[in-house]
């Protein structure tokens, strides 16, 4: 059967990780502003990695230095996207997944009236993607959350946002609606748990009960994406918006039965976020584990009203690698992933940050996803991170890249043609960028090599990989020539 002939193959960024221009045309400080760069601590400590106080904030307002605060200066894609859009249009991308930074429409969130420059800047970069028949697929809130909100309201926790959220999302969609026609509410909304400052904004050692102001915040973005589902499609007729999770697969650790009831609890709240959205209704078993763990929910009976009327039209999703449960975590070796820490599969290799690879886990995802929702799926980050080395000629041979995307394609059409409803593929990410957990460089994932190290320093130059023409020639042949 092979992909649609309409198929959206194309990458994904965030606005954070590429933009920088921090301080420029009234831009505000985001959550991501004040992340800081952690050489002292292993790439594999993400609990450390992630970590993040009040006097951590308090130091990086007072603070103007780009090399500790990496999102800050990103790769300068702010004024340098029509180089990058031109590399990626003779890839021969139908679609980039990108970012509207928050803080460059309503500095502090709390504004009246949005900001003309930030409105501009992004004016102009559809324009030239729609130029260039690159169909944007925008993410409204990829973990750029106003710092002014977090340090006010505790981020998320606070109901207040919800109406702050909304009024940049409907200036949004007012001033992009002959520009855009996908949308994503929450960029992996089930993060909120794993890293509640730069998911929800909510600042852990200022919280008294940091559980149920987790859940409390999931509630209230919950009803946001709805709001702003409806608003959408009103606003922009034809519009289509989804939800986007984080696919963290997971496998029992042995045949045990304590073991598949170990990772059956735990796939299932990772699907609950999307189940929400989905479904327009809480899963009565999360219901019951909030009431297990004395979680009490603040929803109005006009919050369950406004879910249900308002599901997502498409679910999309990342998927970088699979863990293993058990109910002894003394029978597992503990490793990383993307922003969690798990199990690690003894049949699988890993990369150089700990992360499993599982080709046949993507099939697995798609699958499990399209048999539990039966929408349309579409995969938006999947990619691995290298420590790439650049030749004195400007070539970086990554065959190593080219491996890993091609196992992933082959099970991703394996799951096409077993009936799954995709939509499209966006890496992540299609050139090099400020890595989300760790601020790094280093820890490259493009088609195209940056020359920028950790701390900033070098040229910005761009550079096509080997892995560049390989995926020009899985584009042009729409999956169907892989090798």
């Amino acid at each position: 059967m092979g992909l649609r002939k309409d198929f959206l193959w194309g990458g994904a960024i965030a606005a954070n990780q590429v933009e920088g221009a921090w301080n420029v045309d009234g831009k505000g400080l985001s959550v991501a502003d004040v992340a800081s760069y952690k050489p002292n601590i292993d790439v594999k400590d993400y609990r450390k990695q992630i970590g993040v106080t009040q006097a951590d904030i308090n130091e990086a307002i007072e603070s103007t230095d780009v090399e500790k605060y990496p999102k800050r200066r990103g790769i300068d894609f702010y004024h340098r996207y029509p180089e990058d859009l031109a590399l990626f249009h003779e890839m021969g991308f139908k679609t980039l997944r990108l970012s509207i930074a928050w803080t460059r429409i309503f500095p502090t969130g709390e504004e009246t009236e949005p900001n003309q420059a930030g409105l501009a800047y992004y004016k102009s970069l559809f324009a030239k993607m729609h130029e260039l028949n690159i169909e944007p697929i925008v993410t409204l809130s990829h973990y750029e959350m106003p710092l002014a909100l977090a340090i006010k309201y505790n981020g998320w926790a606070d109901r207040r946002v919800i109406s702050l959220f909304e009024r940049f999302c409907k200036a949004c969609f007012n001033a992009f609606k002959t520009d855009v026609k996908y949308w994503l509410t929450f960029n992996e909304i089930d993060s909120v748990t794993r890293h509640p400052f730069t998911s929800a904004g909510i600042i852990p050692d200022q919280t008294e009960n940091l559980l149920q102001t987790e859940y409390q915040a999931f509630h209230h973005q919950f009803v946001a994406s709805a709001l702003v589902t409806k608003a959408c499609h009103e606003i922009i007729p034809g519009s289509q918006v989804g939800c986007m999770l984080t696919k963290l697969t997971d496998y029992p650790n042995s045949s045990d039965p304590r073991d598949v009831l170990a990772s059956l609890n735990k796939n299932t709240m990772n699907y609950f976020p999307a189940d929400v959205q989905v479904f327009g209704e809480y899963p009565p078993l999360v219901l019951k584990y909030f009431k297990e763990q004395h979680i009490n929910i603040e929803m109005t009976p006009a919050d369950l009203t406004i879910l249900k009327e308002n599901p997502v039209d498409f679910v999309t999703f990342s998927y970088y690698m699979s863990m293993v449960s058990s109910y002894d975590e003394n029978n597992l070796t503990l490793t990383t992933g993307n922003t969690i820490v798990g199990g690690k599969n003894p049949h699988l290799p890993v990369t150089e940050w700990g992360w499993t690879v599982d080709p046949v886990g993507l099939r697995i995802s798609l699958l499990q996803l399209y048999d539990r929702y039966r929408k349309p799926l579409m995969i938006v980050e999947n990619g691995m991170g290298a420590k790439d080395v650049l030749t004195p000629e400007h070539q970086v041979h990554d065959d190593y890249r080219i491996k890993y995307f091609r196992a992933h394609f082959e099970e991703m059409i394996k799951a096409v043609d077993a009936g799954v409803d995709l939509l499209g593929y966006t890496s992540w990410a299609p050139i090099d960028l400020v890595s989300a957990s760790t601020s790094q460089m280093s820890k490259r994932y493009g088609f195209i090599y940056v020359d920028e190290d950790d701390l900033g320093h070098g040229s910005l130059n761009r550079y096509r990989k080997d892995s560049f023409k390989w995926y020009q020639k899985v584009i042009r042949t729409n999956g169907a020539d892989l090798n």
